[in-house]
């Protein structure tokens, strides 16, 4: 197995990267959060890999990040989820967006990714949200660098993340806003929605 690559881009599209590591060039499937985050063409660039093995096909998968490649392995072994399925997902949402759209359950965030339908997004949720719980701990819905932390109760930041959903956002969306806006100690349900919606 091949555990990383080290080497100068060679090129870079959106999907794969070509790695010249001692002359040899590697070819990696990247998703297009990586192709975003990659150096330019002549520079290096160390990428953690995975190599999915078929009957007729060897394939790198390329990561940046090792949490991005640890939570692609774990989507992987979600049956229906395969590499490129696990890619899709991690190119359009964060390593943190979609450990907290598993534990919040927002298979609706999950199934933006191209590929991926509602029940497929459910499946996922419901395989690895202990496995996410023992990695990451329980999800802190609402503590964050905010004010609204420690100084607005439970209940009326409930209420302000329901009104976020009601609204349209997904769940997601709606807690990572109530937890990450700035409101007065204090503050109801109103002013912590008003908050959060200048924070979205």
């Amino acid at each position: 197995m091949i555990g990383f690559v080290r080497g100068k881009v060679d090129s870079i599209s959106e999907n794969t990267a070509v790695i010249d590591v001692n002359g040899v060039g590697y070819t990696v499937n990247i998703g297009t959060g990586t192709a975003s985050e990659m150096p330019p063409v002549g520079e290096e660039v160390r990428l953690h890999t995975y190599m999915a093995v078929k009957e007729d096909d060897m394939s790198l998968f390329g990561f940046l990040h090792k949490d991005e490649l640890e939570l692609f392995k774990m989507l992987i072994k979600v049956n229906g989820i395969g590499p490129k399925g696990a890619q899709a997902i991690l190119s359009v949402m964060s390593v943190p967006d979609l450990r907290f759209a598993i534990l919040t359950g927002d298979a609706k965030a999950i199934s933006r990714a191209p590929g991926i339908g509602g029940k497929t997004a459910q499946k996922l949720i419901l395989e690895l949200k202990d496995k996410i719980s023992d990695t990451v701990g329980e999800p802190e819905t609402y503590a964050g660098s905010g004010t609204a932390s420690a100084t607005v109760s439970t209940d009326e930041r409930t209420e302000a993340a329901e009104a976020l959903i009601a609204l349209g956002y997904s769940q997601t969306e709606a807690y990572r806003a109530v937890k990450s806006a700035e409101v007065p100690e204090g503050a109801d349900a109103n002013a912590v929605l008003k908050a959060a919606l200048k924070y979205l």
